[in-house]
């Protein structure tokens, strides 16, 4: 199988073919998730939630995604690994030129960052001193408390506008994917449309460039809670490898995510 890049993914968007991505945490399910032919695997910081049991994902360190992003990087042969970046960790340029090369070091092919026109100096600089980036708008979980809690973004037209016009200016900045978390479907479409680089969606609605759920909420077993925009793909097939292979076709036939999975 061909390794997954960066020059992969772009050429996925400018085919019109759809990306499948999930989190991973260890070597086991990452090599399971490779052999079904998922595309872009994410060490989230997602995994103070779901690993570590807390009620957001402030507590992470980049020591946590680094330990996590060697032990994925073990199971894969194919899949483009990105690794986020935690809460604080890019807080400064420095800081995340710093923090940035332990994760590429720990096996990450990509970083991932929260925010909008605040970090363009520092992805420009991470560019230069080669790493690629991911951004993330609309729900950042980083910024919860901001937020008042895990609530949709973009849905009045000021905020909206001012979510495309970061997408602009992030892409501008050098970022080579973006991922759009829990914004109206109308919205996430018009960013994807507007954007030349690849736009992962997550409680987006379909009409991005591909699509990404955190393992545990794909196979029903979350601590927490089941997220609206997330689908049990265990409890239809019972097996974990089948689940993989129904969340890939259905998100590359585009039946997934659905009407009930996204917001207006």
């Amino acid at each position: 199988m061909k390794k997954v890049t960066t020059s992969t993914l772009l050429k996925m968007k400018q085919e019109k073919k759809i990306i499948t991505a999930l989190t991973a945490y260890d070597a086991s399910f990452a090599k399971l998730f490779d052999e079904q032919g998922i595309d872009v695997l994410l060490i989230g910081d997602s995994l103070g939630m779901v690993l570590q049991g807390a009620d957001d994902t402030l507590s992470v360190s980049v020591a946590d995604v680094a330990y996590h992003t060697r032990s994925v990087r073990t199971g894969v042969e194919r899949a483009f690994v990105v690794a986020d970046m935690p809460f604080m960790s890019y807080a400064t340029p420095e800081q995340a030129y710093m923090n940035a090369a332990e994760l590429m070091r720990a096996g990450a092919s990509m970083v991932k960052l929260e925010g909008g026109s605040w970090l363009l100096e520092t992805i420009k600089g991470l560019n230069e001193r080669s790493v690629p980036v991911c951004g993330h708008l609309g729900l950042t979980p980083q910024s919860v408390h901001v937020f008042g809690g895990f609530k949709v973004q973009g849905r009045d037209d000021l905020q909206a506008e001012n979510i495309l016009e970061q997408a602009k200016l992030l892409e501008q900045a050098g970022i080579q994917m973006l991922v759009l978390e829990c914004i109206p479907t109308e919205l996430a479409g018009k960013i994807s449309a507007n954007l030349s680089i690849p736009v992962i969606g997550i409680g987006a609605g379909p009409e991005t460039d591909g699509q990404i759920l955190v393992m545990h909420d794909m196979f029903g077993i979350s601590a927490n809670y089941m997220p609206k925009f997330s689908k049990n793909y265990l409890k239809t097939t019972g097996d974990m490898r089948q689940a993989v292979s129904q969340y890939i076709q259905e998100v590359q036939e585009g039946s997934f995510p659905s009407a009930e999975h996204s917001f207006n």
